[in-house]
């Protein structure tokens, strides 16, 4: 990836991106993901093709009235880690820009690769997460 265009990544993100912590089970711990959502599929697979990630379609009740749209999910850990390093320095939304530094500081020494938790490590991933969403 080209500085200008983890710069233009970054700008869409700004405008259009989430950077989170989300989980795709209720029993499960949040992992990091970027999504970012638009009525343009051109730019999602553009960003795909540089960034990785899959695309899902938005039901559209209402095709006469409305576009179809689409959103862009990034959830691998490699995939995410190295697009934030990638776009960090380009984050112009305080917010985001430090969620992005949050993730990339401290999820790994929060998080255990087998997933199998002490009750000293789950308190601090637990921290973790309630620390993240009040950046």
């Amino acid at each position: 990836m080209e500085n200008w265009e983890a710069a233009y990544l970054a700008g869409i993100i700004d405008g259009e991106g989430t950077i989170t912590l989300t989980r795709h089970h209720s029993k499960e711990h949040r992992r990091p993901c970027i999504s970012i959502s638009s009525n343009d599929l051109e730019l999602l697979i553009y960003i795909q093709s540089i960034a990785g990630g899959r695309i899902n379609s938005k039901k559209n009740y209402h095709p006469t009235k409305h576009k179809n749209s689409y959103t862009l999910y990034i959830l691998k850990k490699y995939e995410v880690f190295s697009l934030l390093k990638r776009i960090s320095p380009y984050l112009r939304i305080e917010k985001k820009r430090k969620r992005a530094q949050w993730i990339m500081k401290y999820y790994d020494k929060v998080t255990v690769r087998n997933g199998k938790y002490t009750k000293v490590m789950l308190e601090k991933k637990k921290k973790f997460e309630e620390e993240f969403f009040l950046q």
